[in-house]
């Protein structure tokens, strides 16, 4: 069967997927935990990679080398960059970039991965689709857009406005960037789905702590809308 892999960075981002699976089994790889079951007619295997890119870049390539991931979703919250984004609205990403790399000094442009020479990874434009298709049917306003990772919770409104202005983001988070950038060596299509829970400025660290638990329902109600979806072409 069509296999697809569900990573988020935290617990309440995958558990309730868990709690979906038909026939669950579990199987730790390099320390992080995989459960395997079927839903919507195809293989899932969802996990928990933990904060930051690096844990973020060991998840990825555990999940394509063992479990043959046909596609790979990362989901979870982020902060908003945008106007056109507040607390509970999603943000669909079209790329992903990693912001807090920087070889400038040689001449590089901000954010490129230095071998590949790439700045921005690109997602599955028809996984993009059906993550806005699942969002519109559940009425949560969304936005297609760069998504910008880095290893630090962006809690200035200095940081959020040259985020925009450098990669033209439209959301900030700690994971996708290096999944992507996972997905792109492996050839893995990839897609990305952030629901918001701050709006990345001196304010961030408050907000996240009384939005999360909303942002994070209206991130399991869509990612739930796009599996069956995608579950659906592929049956």
């Amino acid at each position: 069967m069509y296999t697809v892999g569900v990573i988020g960075a935290m617990k309440p981002e995958v558990d309730a997927i868990k709690g979906l699976l038909k026939d669950g089994s579990t199987y730790t790889v390099s320390g992080i935990e995989f459960v395997c079951g079927e839903l919507f007619g195809m293989n899932v295997v969802a996990a928990v990679c933990g904060i930051g890119k690096v844990f973020a870049a060991i998840c990825a390539e555990a999940m394509i080398v063992t479990f043959k991931t046909d596609v790979i979703i990362n989901a979870g919250v982020g902060g908003s960059l945008t106007d056109k984004l507040d607390i509970g609205d999603a943000g669909i990403a079209s790329a992903v970039v990693q912001h807090d790399m920087d070889t400038t000094p040689f001449g590089d442009p901000k954010g490129m991965i230095s071998g590949i020479n790439k700045v921005y990874f690109e997602c599955d434009a028809h996984c993009v689709d059906l993550l806005a298709s699942a969002a519109d049917e559940i009425g949560v306003r969304n936005e297609k857009g760069v998504i910008a990772s880095g290893d630090c919770f962006v809690n200035s409104s200095a940081k959020r406005d040259e985020l925009r202005s450098e990669f033209n983001a439209i959301i900030c988070e700690m994971e996708s960037g290096a999944i992507g950038h996972v997905c792109y060596v492996n050839e893995v299509p990839f897609c990305v789905l952030r629901t918001v829970s701050d709006n990345g400025d001196d304010d961030s660290h408050n907000d996240y702590a009384q939005s999360l638990a909303k942002a994070a329902k209206a991130e399991l109600d869509i990612l739930v809308g796009f599996l069956k979806k995608l579950g659906a072409e592929k049956n």
